[in-house]
């Protein structure tokens, strides 16, 4: 076996310095961090690791909901989000500019583009159960209609618009409204 190339001094803490050991015992893990994270960062900038972290805080919990950041290239950064979004957002994008970069501490960020995103749109309201008056009122206009899918489609539409017209601010009676 080849012995390894030795100097003529050891280290203090007698390890040989050519066996890759930090001369003066264990390496800092700082030491290690740039080694490790060089490729991480050549794939996605720290900041953009930051925007993705901190982006409810940063934009709000509404913006939050209904955007995702998806990438920072060269000082654009990419929204995923849906039609409408994007249009509030066009409008809010010198104000959004600024907090992204008043919230890194330097100015990182210097135009937006707005990819839409159908994953990010947010889920439809939940339907709520129609009150017992709309179900009286849509079982009574379907009754003359044959027994049937059809007429059970047409009772529980009757339903879901009878609701809404009862809980719409401007509700109108079911009398005013001439029945369905």
């Amino acid at each position: 076996m080849a012995k390894h190339a030795t100097t003529d001094k050891p280290g203090p803490s007698g390890a040989d310095p050519t066996l890759g050991r930090h001369p003066y015992g264990p390496r800092p893990v700082a030491a290690l961090l740039p080694g490790l994270l060089r490729p991480v960062f050549r794939r996605r900038s720290p900041a953009s690791y930051q925007v993705l972290a901190d982006w409810e805080v940063i934009v709000g919990p509404e913006l939050a909901a209904i955007t995702t950041p998806r990438k920072l290239a060269g000082g654009v950064l990419t929204i995923g989000c849906t039609g409408p979004a994007a249009l509030e957002l066009q409008h809010l994008a010198g104000a959004l500019v600024a907090r992204i970069n008043a919230h890194l501490g330097q100015p990182v960020v210097t135009g937006l583009r707005f990819r839409n995103d159908a994953a990010v749109a947010p889920p439809p309201p939940a339907a709520r159960p129609p009150s017992a008056t709309a179900a009286v009122a849509a079982a009574g206009a379907v009754g003359a209609l044959p027994e049937g899918p059809l007429r059970d489609a047409l009772e529980a539409l009757g339903r879901q618009v009878l609701s809404r017209v009862e809980d719409s601010p401007g509700r109108r009676r079911l009398d005013d409204a001439g029945g369905l």
